[in-house]
């Protein structure tokens, strides 16, 4: 998990990186080509597009250098943490399958959820057979942990096994 974390950050970082060496100096370029950058929408786009992949760069670069720093000797064995995929059962007889990730890793097609979201933070620590309850817009929500994959690789269940 930690592996696929690594390489997804790094095309992250090459593509803005690349966005901000070769296609934004080429769209300013363009935009300083038309005049009048007083009223010059294409620049200030560029300008705007340029700031917020710089951010994101020094954003991704930190996460790449915490992820880096991750000892897998300090992540939990036998509670959910970071990386731990978890299945779950709510009071409403729904089950879910979720991954616990950082907040740039959550996709809206995955079952991911980010370690800093609501229910990310109600499920750190949590155990196999534990009910954890999380307050949502929708009213008070409760669930119980039926099984965790760690980022080990090592499953618990709730029952024991």
């Amino acid at each position: 998990m930690l592996e696929e974390l690594r390489a997804r950050l790094q095309k992250q970082i090459e593509e803005f990186d690349h966005e901000l060496r070769v296609e934004l100096p080429k769209r300013i370029a363009t935009a300083v080509a038309m005049g009048d950058l007083r009223e010059n929408a294409e620049y200030s786009s560029a300008l705007e597009r340029q700031e917020f992949v710089r951010a994101r760069l020094s954003q991704l670069t930190r996460r790449q250098s915490e992820l880096s720093s991750i000892d897998l000797r300090d992540v939990p064995r036998d509670t959910i943490g970071f990386g731990s995929r978890v299945a779950l059962a709510g009071d409403d007889g729904e089950q879910m399958s979720l991954r616990i990730v950082f907040p740039e890793f959550v996709e809206l097609d995955d079952e991911m959820i980010s370690i800093a979201s609501p229910m990310g933070r109600a499920l750190i620590g949590a155990r196999p057979g534990q009910r954890v309850s999380l307050r949502t817009p929708e009213g008070e929500r409760a669930y119980v942990v039926l099984e965790i994959t760690t980022l080990h690789g090592e499953t618990l269940t709730g029952d024991g096994a």
